[in-house]
């Protein structure tokens, strides 16, 4: 119960990893607000996790629905604590035939929509002066270039910047800013990512998906639940002197 009486919202969290996320808060006594743009898995979301968790539907490259989603999870729960960025999009294909509109859509997502999330965030913890937790998602992906992955990397490195800086101001606030930045995660899109691997590279499906298995020094993919560990951690008071961290959980995949 290390979340007992706090409040958190976590965006894409309708499913995978934010869903995750959701659970493991709730388990350990937080109410979860879940933001997602899909209103039909959300509501099949949180009939599943019980009385301690709310949804909201938001878009968050939509500034109104931003505002509009922080302002009813805020008068639903009462306050909000902790804010887990989560939502996130990814593309890939060779760096000539990158196109506008799929970049323009990653960044949205990825960038603008992790940027005003955590304002909207702040915003609330600043006003109330209470303080904060505001956790990020990365990737590895954001620590160096991938040759197919050009835009995807390019939003994650901006979310580890974003992370960074949104924290050297926010502290002033006591509201704490990190982020996560796991490796390869096993789920349900990694059928896609895997699809566009297959498509690029001339692979049969599956075996990339397999080859990034076999090439994580632990042994494995890592899972969501993997991750709620070091979710959880940053929002306990044991964090309250990290800041600007980006924590890599991954497997041993990249070496900080």
């Amino acid at each position: 119960m290390r979340l007992k009486g706090k409040t958190a919202l976590i965006t894409g969290a309708a499913r995978g990893i934010g869903f995750e996320f959701a659970r493991a808060y709730i388990a350990e006594g937080a109410t979860v607000t879940l933001a997602d743009v899909n209103a039909v898995a959300l509501n099949k979301a949180v009939a599943e996790l019980g009385p301690k968790s709310r949804s909201v539907v938001m878009d968050v490259t939509d500034q109104s629905a931003i505002d509009a989603g922080f302002a009813a999870a805020i008068a639903d729960m009462g306050k909000l604590d902790i804010l887990i960025n989560n939502a996130a999009l990814f593309d890939a294909c060779p760096f000539a035939d990158i196109t506008r509109a799929s970049y323009d859509k990653l960044f949205a997502v990825n960038v603008a929509g992790t940027m005003f999330c955590m304002q909207a965030a702040a915003r609330h913890m600043i006003a109330r002066g209470q303080g904060g937790r505001i956790i990020n998602m990365a990737s590895q992906a954001g620590r160096r270039g991938e040759g197919l992955v050009a835009v995807y990397c390019a939003t994650k490195a901006a979310v580890i910047s974003l992370t960074q800086s949104a924290a050297l101001n926010l502290i002033a606030h006591k509201i704490n800013v990190n982020a996560i930045a796991p490796g390869v995660v096993d789920g349900a899109h990694w059928d896609h990512v895997d699809a566009l691997f297959a498509k690029y590279e001339g692979r049969p499906l599956g075996e990339k998906k397999r080859l990034v298995g076999a090439g994580v020094p632990y042994g494995r993919m890592g899972t969501a639940d993997d991750l709620t560990g070091m979710a959880i951690f940053l929002a306990t008071p044991e964090a309250e002197y990290i800041v600007a961290q980006t924590f890599g959980v991954d497997g041993g995949q990249w070496m900080a």
